[in-house]
């Protein structure tokens, strides 16, 4: 779990420094994809590591 929020922790704030303008819909999409992509960077690298 402390992987993923990390992975997170590093995908939200690079999302709102990209977009325009920050609003409550912008916060929103920006944290579901940054969990969707720390979701997939911790499942890409169990996968290439064996577990």
């Amino acid at each position: 779990m402390g992987e993923i929020l990390a992975w997170w922790a590093v995908l939200a704030p690079l999302w709102l420094v990209l977009i325009s303008a920050v609003g409550t819909r912008e916060l929103v999409v920006g944290g579901s994809a940054a969990l969707i992509g720390a979701l997939a960077a911790w499942g890409t690298r169990r996968a290439v590591s064996g577990w």
